[in-house]
């Protein structure tokens, strides 16, 4: 009875003990590679629940457009902070880094492990680094917003360059939103925006194993372009439309959405603006890998291969003194 006692004991989905820390998986990637499915299979081996790190799938009513997990999905795993903000609601990598980090603290009492995953990047490193203390002054945002109105995105774009090249390379510079905001910090602060998300690395009372996942440049392209195919088949057209009237939300500045002007305007057609979306999700999720590259502590996967990735898991849960159900392990 002691032995079976000791097994229960050290199973991954016993109590956590005082002794020990607990550990939070991290799946990160690209768009379109596959970070749902295996998120949702790595949950129901460890018995967890998943915090989604998606800039966009926090909000409602835009589950065609930003690729929500389907209501089975999210029934078969209970997933944390999709589908909970207004489209018209502001919400920042700040603020989901402390109801995040809130969410975990609570979570980690009882439980081992917790799954994190998205390819916000910038969520991410909030959850697992903290951020600085980013300045803000709305005076120069209201200038940089009549600025965008008078002289277009693509003059603020070249100064946003000139002032910080770095940040060119990972924010989305076809969202007016995000690039007004990385010059106000710039202008406000008279330093880079990078230059705060560079901070010393934040304390946190868990460890972090961080999968990587990655296909071939073509096949990522093809389910790229499939997947806005399967979107506008699922009603995207409709989708857009309801939430049509928020055009000017920062949660409607996001590929998917800002595309469809013209096709409202009757200047292109229902192909052309599926093209579009399809070019830009394809250079969205470019700017995703780069991000991602530069980040430390990533263990890259094919996401192909899914056996060497729960392998790594067992392996991981072992370093640990834990041990995963008989039925969940994988043969060798």
């Amino acid at each position: 009875m002691a032995a079976d006692t000791d097994v229960l004991a050290r199973s991954v989905r016993a109590p956590i003990l005082k002794t020990e820390r607990p550990l939070l998986v991290v799946i990160v990637g690209p768009t379109a590679v596959g970070k749902t499915s295996i998120a949702i299979q790595l949950a129901q081996r460890l018995g967890c629940e998943i915090v989604s790190a998606d800039s966009r799938q926090v909000y409602r009513n835009m589950a065609i457009g930003t690729a929500q997990p389907s209501d089975e999905e999210l029934r078969l795993v209970t997933h944390h902070f999709i589908a909970c903000k207004d489209p018209n609601e502001l919400y920042s990598a700040g603020q989901f880094e402390q109801d995040a980090n809130q969410w975990l603290n609570a979570w980690f009492e009882k439980h081992r492990t917790a799954i994190m995953c998205g390819g916000s990047g910038l969520y991410v490193k909030a959850v697992l680094e903290g951020l600085d203390d980013i300045p803000s002054d709305l005076g120069v945002r209201n200038a940089l917003n009549e600025r965008l109105e008078q002289e277009g995105l693509a003059t603020l774009v070249k100064e946003l360059q000139s002032l910080d090249p770095k940040i060119v390379d990972v924010i989305d510079l076809n969202n007016p939103q995000r690039v007004i905001r990385a010059l106000e910090v710039c202008l406000a602060s008279k330093k880079p925006y990078s230059s705060f998300l560079a901070n010393q690395m934040a304390s946190r009372p868990f460890d972090t194993w961080i999968i990587g996942l990655h296909r071939n440049r073509e096949k990522l392209n093809d389910r790229i372009n499939q997947r806005v195919e399967s979107m506008i088949q699922d009603g995207l057209l409709k989708e857009v439309k309801s939430l049509w009237h928020l055009k000017g939300e920062n949660a409607l500045q996001t590929v998917g959405y800002k595309e469809w002007g013209s096709y409202f305007d009757n200047e292109c057609t229902l192909e052309e603006v599926q093209s579009e979306i399809q070019l830009r999700t394809r250079q969205f999720a470019k700017r995703q890998m780069t991000w991602f590259k530069k980040m430390n502590g990533i263990n890259w996967f094919d996401a192909e291969q899914v056996d060497h990735i729960h392998k790594e898991l067992e392996r991981q849960c072992v370093i640990r003194g834990w041990t995963l159900p008989e039925e969940s392990r994988i043969s060798e």
